[in-house]
Formats: structure tokens, C-alpha cells, sequence
């Protein structure tokens, strides 16, 4: 049987991956949809740490918009990825994943305060570690918490596991012209000001040759194919690795 191309991924999910019909707060079947398929990855043999936003609860822009202080509304949201962990935890669980939700703001009532060397020792465990509370900072975004956390944890790629099939020169919901892109790298990313992560989180995987692919979460067995190594979504990544 063929050999997964990665032994150990950092999975990033929007908050909108657990989201009701409306778009907003948490549906346990969604939740529990993500975890079967982190769960045939997981059959692979393959290590999975998880980033979540919490956009399916709290947008921190609508705050700041309406004279909201940033650092308020960032910690807010930050407490948002907290409860998501905890709802993904459970669907975990619930078919049978062994799980532990870290956080970056402590809150050891409900989660574990995240030590690298911990995190690092659960995946070797064969846990699904899932990352919440950001990077405990404000002005970071949870893109930015998957890319530290994935240098941290020695993950060999970020897979941005989105409700769309890679990334687009324009958005392929509004434009029917839009072009996927196969293959970019770091600086057509940033150059183009491509919208599917922000600058910060491109330019550190840049920095350090961790390679971004970003797929459609809900295409079936697209996490399968991703971590076999299979020509699937966008991947971005230093043209000089290839």
C-alpha cells in the first residue's frame, strides 16, 4: 500500500466548518462530519493537530467597526476558538478519536495550557491535538496561530481545508470566470493579495519553507488525497522545494 506523503499535518478549518444552514453557531453534525474525516486521515497513520477560528461565533471586524476596542474584540474571539475546540472535541470522541484541546489562553478548567513539548508528545500518542485560543495574542489571527503552531510542532504542511476546491484569482462565487491556480508560491500569493490567508501567516510559512494547501474540506475524500500526495486544490509553496 502506498505511503502518505506527510506524517504529520496542521489542519486549518474557518469556524464556519462547524456552522448551522444559517452560517452561525455550532451544529453537531457538522462537527461530527469533520471528525470522520480527520478520522480516515488519522487511519493513515498520520499525525493531526487542528487550528479552528471561531467565525461561526464571533467576527471581530463587526465589533471594531462599531468603535469596539481591537484587543477587546480579538480576545473575544479567541475565546470563540475555545468553545468550537471543545464542540470538535467532542464529535471526536463521540466516533471514537482519542482528543485533547489545548489553549493558548489558559483556562485549565476546560482545556490544556498549550506546551509545545506536550503537544508534540500527544501526537506521537496517536491524540488528534486541536490548538485553540489563537496565539494568545490580539492582532494575530488564527491563520497566523496555524502557522506558528504548525513550525511548532514540526508539521510537515498547513492544510487550509476550506468550502472551496483551492485558490482563485477572484471569487469563484461571484465570478464564474475565475481562474484556480494549481501551484503558487509565497510571493505570487502576496503579490496578488490572494484572500485565503492572511499576509502574516503566508510570510511566516514563507520564512520557514512550510508548505500551504488549501482544499475544499467537504469534497469526498479530499483529506485523504491531500496527505497521500495526490494533485488536489492549490498548493503554495517556495518553487526552489520543488
Amino acid at each position: 500500500m502506498k505511503e502518505p506523503k506527510y506524517r504529520r499535518i496542521l489542519l486549518k478549518l474557518g469556524g464556519e466548518a462547524l456552522a448551522g444552514p444559517g452560517g452561525f453557531g455550532i451544529d453537531p453534525k457538522r462537527a461530527e462530519d469533520v471528525a470522520r474525516n480527520v478520522q480516515k486521515v488519522r487511519s493513515l497513520g498520520v499525525q493531526i493537530a487542528i487550528v479552528i477560528g471561531a467565525g461561526n461565533l464571533w467576527r471581530g471586524q463587526d465589533g471594531i467597526q462599531r468603535g469596539m476596542e481591537r484587543a477587546t474584540a480579538d480576545y473575544m474571539g479567541m475565546l470563540g476558538t475555545v468553545m468550537n475546540s471543545l464542540a470538535l472535541m467532542d464529535a471526536h470522541e463521540r466516533v471514537g478519536i482519542v482528543t485533547r484541546v489545548m489553549s493558548a489562553v489558559e483556562m485549565r478548567a476546560v482545556a490544556e495550557p498549550y506546551i509545545r513539548r506536550r503537544a508534540i508528545r500527544h501526537l506521537e500518542k496517536d491524540r488528534v491535538v486541536i490548538l485553540g485560543g489563537g496565539t494568545g495574542n490580539p492582532y494575530f489571527s488564527t491563520d497566523t496561530a496555524a502557522a506558528l503552531r504548525a513550525m511548532e510542532i514540526d508539521a510537515e504542511v498547513v492544510i487550509k481545508a476550506t468550502k472551496v476546491d483551492g485558490v482563485y484569482d477572484r471569487d469563484p462565487e461571484l465570478d464564474p470566470d475565475a481562474k484556480r491556480f494549481e501551484q503558487l508560491t509565497y510571493i505570487d500569493a502576496l503579490n496578488r493579495r490572494l484572500q485565503f490567508m492572511d499576509s502574516t501567516a503566508i510570510s511566516l510559512c514563507m520564512d520557514n519553507d512550510l508548505p500551504i494547501l488549501v482544499l475544499n474540506m467537504w469534497q469526498p475524500e479530499s483529506l485523504v488525497a491531500a496527505v497521500m500526495g495526490e494533485e488536489i486544490g492549490t498548493m503554495i509553496i517556495d518553487v526552489s522545494t520543488e
